[in-house]
C-alpha cells in the first residue's frame, strides 16, 4: 500500500469526523437517533458544488452548513411540535431531502466541479501534495474548539441535560423541546458542513452520496470509544477524530485486500453492529459468572 493511499484514507477520515460530530451531538449528546443525516449530508454536498460551479467555493460550505441547519430544524419541529417519533421524524425529512437534493442539482444526479475553484486551491499553489490534509485538519481542529466552548456554555449544558434527564430538565423550568430543537439543528448543520468540504475534496456530488453515513457516524464514534475511554467532552471530540480515521483506513486495508466497494457499507454495518453487541455480551457472560 503506498503512503498516498494511506494519507488519502487519513484525509477522508479527517472530514468524516467532522461529519461525526454532528452525530455525536444527536447521537451521544441528545440520545436521539437522528436518520436525517444520510439526507442533510448530500445537501450539503449539493449546495457546496453548485456554488463551486458559481465560483464561491468558500460561501458553499457556510451556505451548506445553513442548509444542514434548516433540514435539522425540520426534524426538530416534527418531533417537537408534531410530537411524531424522533426515528419517523428522521426518516420523513431524509425522504423529503431527496427531492430537495435533486432540485438543488437542478435535476441532475450528480454534478462535476473538477477545473473550479475549491477551498484547497489557495493554499495548493504552494503545498499541492498537502493542501487538502492541512485544510481538513485545521478545519477538524478549530470544530473540536468551537463544540468544546458551545458544550461547556450554558445553552450546551443545558442541551447535554436535556439529553441525560429530560424531566429534570423541565423540572429546572428549561425548554427541553427548544434545546432538542436546537442540538438537532446544529448536530445537521455540521453533517452539511462536511458534506460541503466532501464534494470540494473529492470535486464531485452524487444524489446519493450521503447513504450510509448514519453508520459511518457511528462506527467512528464507537471506534473512537474504543480507543479513548473518558467521559470528559474534550477527550469524546478526540474520539471520534480518532475513530473516523481508524475507519477510514480499516476500509482501505480491507479494499486493498480485494474487499468490493460495493460491500463497505455491509462491512460498515457488520463493524457497528459488532461494536455494540460485544460489551452487552461481555456484561452478560460477568453476570452469569458471579451468580
Amino acid at each position: 500500500m503506498s503512503i498516498a493511499i494511506i494519507q488519502d484514507a487519513i484525509e477522508l477520515g479527517i472530514i468524516f469526523s467532522i461529519m461525526s460530530f454532528g452525530v455525536f451531538l444527536s447521537f451521544r449528546v441528545l440520545n436521539i437517533p437522528d436518520l436525517t443525516v444520510d439526507g442533510s449530508f448530500t445537501t450539503g454536498c449539493a449546495v457546496s458544488a453548485v456554488c463551486c460551479m458559481m465560483g464561491h467555493p468558500f460561501l458553499g460550505i457556510i451556505f451548506a452548513f445553513l442548509a444542514g441547519g434548516l433540514a435539522g430544524m425540520v426534524t426538530g419541529w416534527l418531533m417537537t411540535k408534531c410530537k411524531i417519533q424522533p426515528l419517523l421524524a428522521g426518516i420523513l425529512t431524509m425522504t423529503a431531502l431527496y427531492s430537495i437534493n435533486l432540485k438543488i442539482m437542478s435535476g441532475q444526479p450528480n454534478i462535476s466541479i473538477f477545473g473550479k475553484a475549491t477551498i484547497f486551491t489557495p493554499l495548493k499553489e504552494v503545498l499541492p501534495v498537502y493542501a487538502k490534509g492541512i485544510v481538513v485538519t485545521l478545519l477538524a481542529i478549530l470544530l473540536v474548539i468551537i463544540l468544546y466552548s458551545f458544550l461547556k456554555s450554558q445553552l450546551g449544558m443545558s442541551i447535554r441535560a436535556t439529553g441525560d434527564n429530560e424531566a429534570m430538565v423541565r423540572a429546572s423550568s428549561i425548554n427541553s423541546n427548544c434545546m432538542k430543537l436546537i442540538g438537532i439543528a446544529l448536530a445537521n448543520a455540521i453533517v452539511a458542513f462536511a458534506g460541503g468540504i466532501f464534494t470540494q475534496y473529492q470535486n464531485f456530488a452524487d444524489i446519493s452520496g450521503g447513504v450510509g453515513m448514519m453508520v459511518v457516524g457511528l462506527a467512528s464514534i464507537i471506534v473512537g470509544e474504543a480507543f479513548i475511554r473518558n467521559s470528559k467532552i474534550l477527550y469524546q471530540l478526540v474520539a471520534v477524530i480518532v475513530g473516523a480515521i481508524c475507519y477510514r483506513l480499516l476500509l482501505t486495508f480491507a479494499l486493498q485486500f480485494g474487499v468490493k466497494a460495493s460491500d463497505l457499507n455491509l462491512l460498515s454495518t457488520i463493524l457497528v453492529v459488532v461494536a455494540i453487541s460485544l460489551p452487552q455480551l461481555r456484561r452478560k457472560n460477568r453476570r452469569k459468572q458471579n451468580a
